[in-house]
């Protein structure tokens, strides 16, 4: 038995020396084309897939079923100079390339690009600007990429494999505007001068029925946050395609989900034109930056000021030139998950110009449950460690609590595509906004990227100035007066990413709340997982297609309790 298991042993070593040689064996080198004077920054990504049927570069994902990925950062790149990827760079799933076992692949390559920044602080810095796509890097108009090709590792291998990123992503158009959404760019004073180059806000403007015929009414706005919206979302003036192909919605398990979701779209539109729905006006922002397809949609000194070019430019130029009542009792935000963040903080930021959140699966409102990391006490983000054991923390669930990735896996993932928080993923989107500026310009980091060791001096950072909760609890002597009423959230509880975590901590301090009372609502989905927006009577897979007629509705209801006296609430309810 001992020999046996001897030769066992010395035979599985073998082997796995072999295909760690097999592996080593393989490089790949990638080249572009162009002119001489040429030069390139950004972030150069090799992928693997093991199928056929899409591109590598859409098969990339946060969860185990992602195609595999590695990453370098390349400055001052020249046309027809190669970079090769040896085994060093830093991948996902697997952490290097040696550990790609032999067999068939398809790989691609593909550069996002990156722009040199001189920021108003003093600091230079390489970031991906947003063309449009809301900073998506495998659909990022002027990113360039290689055609798939299959290849094979193993013994046999040819090596290097050579790729050349010839295919360029080409342009969005811009939406048109119809009767009833119109759009707005602006360019922000505020953001320019801190980015050092010119920088642009937007938003998609869904006029109510009636605002061309009743031209001396002035209108409430309801003010939508979430990610970067391509146009007016859930709004929809035709029926549904009858010659679309049913798609089946696994996180739903309903086949036709994309059928279900333009019958939505277009009930919202009857709804909207429809005699008893209130006139208001109601707006999607676009606010990319260079680090995310959203902003935040507050001040911050790595992403820069937002809040203030959102609330000085961009909300009173909509206001005036679609007659807007253009006074704090008059508007009120919206939005779930980074757009309940956003509503929640807006509302506690500027709590004279807004006069209610509806904040739905917020993103962490309390840095104690920042998903399942207490920042301020746990010494590790990815693990709990015991004196002889340690388990790593899931990172995303579904209704029953099958897990799908590790917190862990989930911030190797945004290693792969991008280092100093350049992923344009939702970890280092936090990062960005929340931390102070580190000594090269960067974010500094809340923890190790390959280690999870969390940094406090930055967590105390992030709770002076970003924790929600901390903020009402510590300001409520001067906030309450202003708050009082406006705030409500609503939260799965079986949130895919444990948000209902931090709603918990913060319904207990809002309802601890005195001088006055919180006199607001807190409200849980019974097994509901992200976006469910506190509709009791429709499953999450509905009710995350309602945000705009759910809390549209239940605003002009509760505002005539907040109205300032003398406010006009009849002239835009006809």
């Amino acid at each position: 038995m001992h020999n046996t298991m001897l030769k066992y042993t010395a035979g599985a070593l073998l082997m796995l020396v072999t295909l760690m040689a097999n592996a080593q064996k393989s490089r790949f080198s990638v080249v572009f084309p162009g002119t001489p004077n040429t030069v390139l920054d950004g972030r150069l990504l090799l992928i693997f897939a093991k199928s056929a049927d899409k591109e590598p570069r859409f098969l990339v994902k946060d969860d185990y079923t992602s195609a595999q990925i590695f990453g370098m950062d390349v400055e001052n790149w020249k046309p027809g100079i190669p970079r090769v990827f040896t085994g060093a760079e830093f991948g996902y799933p697997l952490r290097s390339l040696p550990d790609v076992p032999p067999g068939d692949y398809y790989v691609q390559a593909i550069l996002h690009k990156y722009e040199t920044f001189h920021r108003k602080d003093g600091h230079t810095v390489k970031m991906p600007m947003d063309r449009g796509e809301g900073q998506q890097w495998n659909l990022a108009p002027g990113n360039i990429y290689s055609k798939p090709v299959k290849i094979t590792i193993g013994p046999k291998a040819k090596s290097p494999v050579n790729l050349t990123l010839d295919q360029e992503i080409p342009p969005i158009p811009e939406p048109e505007d119809t009767k009833y959404i119109k759009h707005i760019k602006i360019q922000s004073a505020l953001l320019t001068e801190f980015w050092g180059r010119p920088m642009y806000l937007g938003a998609h403007v869904l006029l109510p029925e009636g605002w061309d015929t009743h031209p001396d009414v002035r209108f409430p706005l309801a003010i939508y946050h979430g990610h970067f919206p391509s146009d007016f979302g859930g709004f929809r003036t035709d029926p549904p395609d009858p010659n679309l192909k049913p798609e089946y919605s696994a996180r739903f398990k309903l086949e036709g989900y994309n059928r279900i979701v333009q019958q939505e779209a277009y009930d919202f539109y009857k709804m909207w034109t429809g005699p008893d729905f209130p006139r208001v006006i109601a707006i999607e922002i676009q606010h990319p930056c260079p680090f995310y397809d959203d902003s935040y949609a507050v001040n911050s000194a790595n992403v820069g000021p937002y809040g203030d070019a959102i609330m000085r430019e961009l909300i009173p130029e909509i206001e005036k030139r679609f007659r807007g009542i253009g006074e704090g009792w008059a508007r009120f935000t919206y939005g779930g998950s980074t757009g309940g963040w956003e509503a929640l903080a807006v509302q506690v930021f500027y709590p004279d110009e807004f006069n209610g959140c509806y904040a739905a699966c917020p993103d962490p409102v309390d840095f104690r449950a920042y998903t399942l990391v207490d920042l301020y006490k746990d010494k590790n983000a990815y693990h709990q460690q015991g004196d002889f054991g340690q388990v790593l923390r899931p990172g995303n669930r579904d209704y029953l609590g099958q897990i799908t990735t590790t917190l862990q896996d989930a911030n190797y993932y945004e290693l792969a595509l991008g280092t100093k928080s350049r992923s344009g993923q939702q970890y280092d989107i936090w990062e960005a906004v929340y931390s102070p500026v580190g000594p090269d310009g960067y974010p500094r980091r809340i923890w190790d990227k390959k280690t999870g060791e969390i940094d406090h001096k930055v967590a105390e950072y992030w709770r002076d100035n970003y924790d929600l909760t901390h903020i009402i609890r510590r300001d409520w002597a001067t906030l309450g007066p202003k708050l009082q009423g406006k705030i409500h959230l609503y939260c799965g509880d079986m949130d895919n990413y444990f948000l209902n975590n931090a709603v918990y901590l913060a319904e207990d301090m809002l309802k601890g709340l005195d001088n006055p009372t919180f006199d607001g609502q807190v409200d849980y989905g019974d097994r509901a997982e992200h976006c469910w927006n506190g509709d009791h009577t429709q499953p999450n897979a509905i009710s995350r297609l309602r945000y705009h007629r759910y809390f549209i509705p239940k605003w002009t209801d509760q505002v005539q309790q907040r109205a300032p006296k003398g406010a006009d609430l009849r002239a835009w309810r006809y």
